[in-house]
Order: C-alpha cells, then sequence, then structure tokens
C-alpha cells in the first residue's frame, strides 16, 4: 500500500514537472511562431497612418522599405506638409530629413520616446524591429475566448535594461499565432500604451494585420492612431543605396 503511494506521488510529481517543461516550451513556440508572421527578410509596404486628434484627424500616407531589423527607410507622400519628409534607420540610428529646411538631422537619446507627427506612436516604436524572442521571457498565464475567437494570453518581460517597455501582455490568436490585443507597462507596472491588430489576412502563406491601433495611455484625451497597411509585399529585393543618407535628400 505505501509503496503504491510512493509510486502515485512520483508519478504525480513527474508529471507537474514535465507540465511545467512543455508549458515554457509552448511560451517560447508562440513567441517564434509571432516573429516569423511579424518579420520578413525584407518588406516593403504603402501604409497610412490616422492620428486622432480632439478637432480633426489627419491622415498622413508613407512608403516603406524594411531589410531585416537594423535597415528602414520610409517616403512621407501626403499630405503635402509632410509629403518629401523621409527617414532612415541604421541599426540603432536614425535620420531625418526635411524638405522645409532641407536639413538632416539625428534623433536619438530621450528625443526617440517623442512622437511621431503627432500620433501616438513614438520614433522607438517605429524602430523596433527586433524578434521578440531575443528581447522578453515568455510566461503563458491561460486562454481566453475573446469575441468568438481562441486566446492565449502571455506575459512578457525584458531580458535586458533599456527597452521602451519592460513589461508586455499579450493576447494571442490561437489561429492566426499573433498578438491581437497588447498591453506596454513601464517597469513599475503602469500602463503606458496599449495596441490592437485587426483585419487579419493570408499574405505569401502567413498571416499579417492590415491595421494597428495605437493608444498612448498617458495622454489625456487620446483617441489613438490607426495604421492601415495598404500593400504589402515580403522578401523582395532591395537595392543597397535605398538605405544610404544619400537617398534622404534624393
Amino acid at each position: 500500500m505505501m509503496k503504491n503511494m510512493i509510486y502515485i506521488l512520483l508519478a504525480t510529481l513527474f508529471a507537474v514537472e514535465a507540465s511545467g517543461q512543455e508549458a515554457a516550451m509552448t511560451a517560447e513556440a508562440l513567441v517564434r511562431a509571432m516573429d516569423k508572421n511579424l518579420n520578413a527578410k525584407t518588406r516593403v509596404l504603402t501604409s497610412k497612418m490616422i492620428v486622432h486628434g480632439r478637432r480633426v484627424s489627419r491622415t498622413i500616407k508613407s512608403r516603406n522599405w524594411v531589410k531585416g531589423i537594423n535597415q528602414a527607410y520610409t517616403e512621407y507622400l501626403a499630405p503635402p506638409r509632410e509629403a518629401g519628409t523621409k527617414m532612415l534607420k541604421l541599426e540603432d540610428k536614425l535620420w531625418i530629413y526635411s524638405p522645409q529646411t532641407d536639413r538632416v538631422i539625428q534623433i536619438s537619446g530621450h528625443m526617440l520616446r517623442q512622437s511621431v507627427m503627432g500620433s501616438d506612436m513614438s520614433y522607438n516604436d517605429m524602430m523596433e524591429d527586433r524578434p521578440l524572442e531575443e528581447l522578453y521571457e515568455a510566461t503563458l498565464e491561460g486562454s481566453v475566448g475573446i469575441n468568438g475567437r481562441d486566446h492565449w494570453v502571455m506575459l512578457l518581460t525584458a531580458k535586458r535594461k533599456g527597452l521602451s517597455y519592460p513589461l508586455r501582455r499579450a493576447w494571442i490568436d490561437k489561429e492566426y499565432l499573433l498578438p491581437m490585443r497588447e498591453e506596454l507597462y513601464a517597469k513599475s507596472g503602469k500602463l503606458l500604451k496599449t495596441s490592437t491588430m485587426s483585419d487579419i489576412r493570408k499574405v505569401q502563406g502567413r498571416w499579417f494585420p492590415s491595421q494597428f491601433n495605437f493608444k498612448d495611455e498617458l495622454k489625456r484625451n487620446s483617441k489613438g492612431t490607426e495604421w492601415v497597411i495598404d500593400e504589402i509585399a515580403f522578401d523582395v529585393d532591395i537595392p543597397a543605396s535605398r538605405f544610404s543618407k544619400a537617398m534622404l535628400r534624393k
């Protein structure tokens, strides 16, 4: 009798340990799957950013070229006030060309936390393309249904110092393997921003959102910012010259 009880106890302990290992592996696999859907060797896209102000909304159109996680080039197309503005990211450096002043300036340090063209997105938000797997430890917190679809709830904790959001909580669609909603926190636990994804489509064999919504929770009366992708292509050839400072004045 005692021997049977010992066997049952040991079996239970092994099952709990195995279950914990499986959960950890599942969390890591989920993060890798999200990274695979959201990242690519290269991507070229045309998009518009809709900035909702207190009284009026502005729509800013742009075209973006992205290579890996270290190179990105953006040209703003409309409206006339922003048309011709260009941004170049090389690793952790960012340059902006303004046609109004015909000057190129480098954005760095605390300036990267500033809003991009009055939106709820910062320059840091736009520059951070590194895979989540490199930046965060993932822990599954449970499962929940949202609008008739099953989601995992995941807590992401920063592996390194200096990230804009040391804590993130994500609601991941079990079919799309995308973080449909995220809450972005300071180290203190204070909620800084929320983001959502919608209009999910199959693009070149991967699920990808056509619309993102960002809300700066520290802004009073913020109505949020929409980022809508009109066209996108993955793994296309982009000339190396696209990512040179000389392109900013062309």
